[in-house]
């Protein structure tokens, strides 16, 4: 059975940091290209960061320089390290298996695979 499960998310004050893991089942996990995705209340899910089965990295403008994803194919595990974090990052993080081995296209949520979601909450 393929399965995505999250965890490491909760509250945390503007300035703070967490790290969210994935921990994949049922798939070779580095034969895919891998992504998280956030979803606010009321509003679209947004792909926030991307890792390509080549360790290929590439993050949305609003995280660049405060995310990090990084992947261990070993332990089967894909990570989003997340510092300074701001009120605005309060989301739903939820990660995904993308289709294709590169990242070309997971902004438009290509994925067949995706977790049940972790909450993260950025407040004072």
């Amino acid at each position: 059975q393929v399965q995505l499960v999250e965890s490491g998310g909760g509250l945390v004050q503007p300035g703070g940091s967490l790290r969210l893991s994935c921990v994949a089942s049922g798939f070779t996990l580095d034969a895919y290209a891998m992504a998280w995705y956030r979803q606010a209340p009321g509003q679209d899910p947004e792909g926030i960061s991307c890792i390509s089965s080549s360790r290929w990295t590439t993050s949305a403008d609003a995280v660049k320089g405060r995310f990090t994803i990084s992947r261990d194919n070993i332990k089967k595990t894909i990570y989003l390290q997340m510092n300074n974090l701001k009120p605005e990052d309060t989301a739903v993080y939820y990660c995904a298996r993308l289709r294709t081995t590169s990242c070309s296209g997971y902004e438009r949520s290509g994925y067949d695979v995706r977790g049940q979601g972790t909450q993260v909450t950025v407040s004072s």
